[in-house]
């Protein structure tokens, strides 16, 4: 499997949330993975960005923030120019969806994690 380098945006320092397991289970199955969250802080060593750092070559975002905070990530997201946006449970927005796709992104509603696991990552 080639690796997929992966912004999960909304990443937390939290182990209950879904963004920390997917973190980790990003990095199990040897994927690049850069966090970018609210609050500063580490999962797996790797440090959780804070001030959206300009990336390149992003083949995958997965997605952890709720619909009501998503607007003032647009912008960034877009710049990013990833491959795919993956649309975890509860993040799904029809918006940003269809703004994605204008800009050829393609755009999934799915679980990282379960993606992962069946080996459709």
């Amino acid at each position: 499997m080639k690796s997929k380098k992966t912004l999960v945006l909304g990443a937390t320092t939290n182990p209950e949330r879904y963004s920390y397991l997917a973190v980790k289970k990003l990095v199990e199955y040897h994927h690049e993975v850069i966090p970018v969250g609210i609050r500063k802080g580490e999962i797996e060593g790797i440090k959780i960005e804070n001030n959206k750092p300009v990336l390149k070559s992003i083949d995958t975002i997965s997605l952890y923030l709720n619909p009501d905070h998503q607007q003032e990530w647009y912008p960034y997201i877009l710049s990013t120019h990833p491959r795919r946006l993956i649309f975890n449970p509860g993040t799904e927005n029809q918006e940003l969806q269809k703004l994605a796709q204008e800009h050829g992104i393609h755009t999934e509603e799915a679980c990282t994690l379960v993606l992962l696991q069946t080996g459709q990552y």
